[in-house]
């Protein structure tokens, strides 16, 4: 499983209010949710971000509260990938739950530019920086993420599991 795409860039601390503010939250269809992602933190992220992109962020991406429809709106407007310093712990285990790939790493988050044109193979957890000629090595996923993952999340992986 590999991605690529162009960044775009963010701080620490972007908290689930900005990734999808509350009230828009009465919505649960993830097509609709992508339509209000980063909204608050900037407006014009539905416009920019393409398919196949990726956000980087440093620390704590995805504080705030435990919602669900974080990743959901993230994922859904096309997102492949978030690369941050450090996450969450409750967004961390909701992006897996909904297979969105999440990797942690510092040093790519913080050389990593807006607009820098990025790939990431999951299996050897590298990343690749195409616009600056860098690698960095983040951790690779662990064999139940990757078939979480290549399933498309957890609910996806039971009904597979349950018909047997």
């Amino acid at each position: 499983m590999n991605a690529k795409g162009h960044v775009l860039k963010y701080g620490d601390n972007v908290d689930t209010d900005v990734i999808i503010p509350a009230r828009y939250l009465n919505v649960s269809n993830g097509e609709e949710l992508a339509k209000y992602c980063m909204i608050d933190i900037d407006p014009d992220f539905t416009q920019k971000a393409k398919s196949g992109d990726i956000i980087v962020a440093t620390k704590n991406f995805g504080c705030g509260s435990s919602r669900e429809h974080a990743p959901l709106a993230i994922k859904c407007a096309g997102i492949s990938c978030v690369i941050a310093s450090t996450f969450a712990r409750i967004f961390y285990r909701n992006a897996i739950n909904i297979g969105l790939p999440i990797l942690e790493c510092d040093k790519a988050a913080k050389d990593i530019d807006n607009g820098d044109e990025v790939s990431i193979d999951f299996d050897s957890g590298i990343i690749t920086n195409h616009t600056k000629n860098r690698t960095y090595q983040a951790q690779p996923f662990p064999p139940f993420i990757k078939e979480i993952m290549a399933i498309g999340g957890l609910v996806e992986q039971t009904k597979e599991k349950i018909k047997g």
